[in-house]
């Protein structure tokens, strides 16, 4: 979509202080080289004179939920519940193969020198390995759907490291459709990738209720054919 027909995706949640967007698969969330606008400069616009926050972030290929914050002391509270692990987060993610009905990946993540991707060692690391003080990921899954060479997850990560769910199911031999920086046979013709950030719990920064917000599920690629589950 050419730059000026882009707009701000309706919000699934929005008040003085927090606003919740449905990202869309291949748009970045702040400005990277390729020039393309991103959600972060939408937002911006939409809300002028606004303290404009983002907590946390969403690979470009990635669909579904992405917080903003929209004066400093909410900013500064929704950081601290992602760095805390106050932020309860579900993904489904549509991958190659058929992972057990449900499972845990684990290991220790390294990026690459270029910062474009990370690698997978073992979790019990020893002290002299060269992944001593990466960075830990780990991942539960369950199994909600499955077709002749692709299975549905929904996959609910601990913390934040940089493309952990990527590389986690990458490494088990189960790589996400599209997803061929990380070994998928083929991507997809926009260049997204079958990961959906689909609910977040979290408490409301300013009044401290529980929030529970939910992203519809995609309507693209193979997700029509494995959503909803039978």
């Amino acid at each position: 979509m050419p730059p000026s027909e882009l707009r701000l995706p309706a919000p699934i949640f929005e008040d003085g202080h927090v606003l919740v967007l449905d990202k869309p698969a291949g748009m970045p969330v702040q400005a990277d080289r390729s020039g393309d606008q991103s959600l972060l400069e939408l937002v911006r616009t939409a809300y002028p004179g606004r303290e404009v926050g983002m907590p946390h972030r969403l690979d470009r290929p990635v669909s579904g939920l992405i917080v903003f914050t929209l004066d400093a002391a909410s900013l500064r509270n929704m950081v601290r519940q992602f760095r805390q692990r106050g932020v309860a987060k579900r993904y489904l993610a549509i991958v190659e193969g058929h992972p057990p009905a449900e499972g845990e990946l684990a290991g220790r993540l390294q990026r690459d020198g270029r910062g474009r991707k990370s690698r997978v060692r073992p979790v019990d690391a020893g002290p002299g390995s060269s992944m001593e003080a990466r960075y830990p990921a780990r991942l539960r899954f369950s199994r909600l759907a499955a077709g002749d060479r692709y299975t549905l997850l929904e996959v609910i990560p601990e913390g934040g490291a940089f493309h952990q769910i990527r590389a986690l199911l990458a490494a088990s031999g189960h790589p996400i459709r599209g997803d061929v920086k990380y070994g998928a046979r083929r991507g997809e013709r926009d260049r997204s990738i079958a990961l959906h950030a689909w609910k977040l719990h979290f408490l409301h920064p300013a009044t401290g209720v529980p929030m529970d917000v939910e992203a519809p599920v995609p309507d693209r690629s193979l997700w029509p054919v494995l959503w909803p589950p039978a």
